[in-house]
């Protein structure tokens, strides 16, 4: 028997197209061992400039789908929001462009071992990994509802496709524009308490995964949470994607995005205190004395 293959790979990857996707931009590349190897919830890094790609990072997408065959080989779907330099990049690249990819890279979505009913929680393009995620936990005979949300319509991505990966789809809108007015926080809990859900997955902005991990935290279920960030190097290095997690043991440390994550379980999140250092972190320095003594 043979075993699959794991552990990242560096190759030259070609793109095969780039269309739109609402706001977003959406990138298919042959990138051979890449899709082989990937688990929902990790990502890739790419090269981006072309000849000025000494002079910018990385991007790091998490990966929407992968196909280990087909006519091209094995290919490799991100999703784009631009806004940046070597996001506008990528989402101008024509067919037969090449880049290097490095991939895929992270810790992925915990998948369970027994059927039980899964709730997953997007937001905006970052809805993306949910979709092969959901596939997953179908062959494994998981029922599988979800809830997308963006600020407009055009925002949104994968609610018509969602209907086709899951019972139960619930949309909302910032501006009402589709669907509910409002956010996912203020559905979720209906809805995990009407389907019984067992586990609670998301990917998103943190505002979002917050709510997704208090909502499932108050329902009695498990909460994974793939947190988004940047992450420029994509393989620890550069350690500026950390943020504060609290281990087994209790104890909160700065972990990387990138390595240890980017899933998470959503309750060992310190999600108010992202961007800081919280004060009893291990290794952090004690804080300053506020005065002298009194006298």
């Amino acid at each position: 028997m043979t075993r699959a293959a794991t552990g990242p790979v560096q190759v030259t990857g070609e793109v095969l197209g780039v269309k739109r996707a609402g706001a977003f931009h959406h990138l298919t590349l042959v990138a051979a061992g890449v899709a082989e190897r990937f688990r929902p919830g990790t990502f890739v890094a790419l090269t981006v400039g072309g000849d000025l790609s000494q002079r910018l990072l990385r991007r790091t997408f998490p990966i929407y789908r992968a196909r280990p065959t087909g006519a091209y080989g094995g290919t490799v779907e991100v999703v784009l929001a631009t806004g940046d330099d070597g996001s506008d990049w990528l989402s101008r690249l024509g067919g037969g462009a090449r880049l290097d990819v490095l991939g895929p890279l992270g810790r992925p979505f915990a998948l369970p071992k027994e059927p039980v009913t899964c709730t997953l929680v997007g937001g905006g393009h970052a809805s993306a990994p949910l979709f092969g995620l959901a596939e997953r936990l179908r062959e494994r005979g998981c029922a599988v509802h979800m809830v997308l949300g963006a600020a407009t319509e055009t925002r949104l991505f994968g609610a018509l496709e969602a209907r086709r990966a899951a019972k139960t789809v619930i949309v909302t809108t910032e501006d009402g524009s589709v669907g509910m007015r409002g956010s996912v926080s203020a559905v979720l809990p209906d809805l995990l308490a009407r389907t019984s859900t067992d586990v609670v997955y998301a990917s998103g902005p943190h505002g979002l995964l917050h709510a997704a991990a208090e909502a499932a935290e108050a329902h009695g279920a498990w909460s994974q949470t793939a947190v988004e960030t940047d992450m420029p190097c994509g393989t620890g290095v550069c350690q500026a994607c950390v943020l504060p997690v609290v281990g087994e043991d209790g104890v909160t440390r700065m972990v990387r995005a990138c390595t240890e994550g980017p899933v998470f379980r959503g309750d060992r999140v310190r999600w108010r205190d992202l961007g800081t250092v919280p004060s009893g972190t291990w290794g952090a320095p004690p804080p300053a004395p506020t005065g002298g003594p009194a006298r």
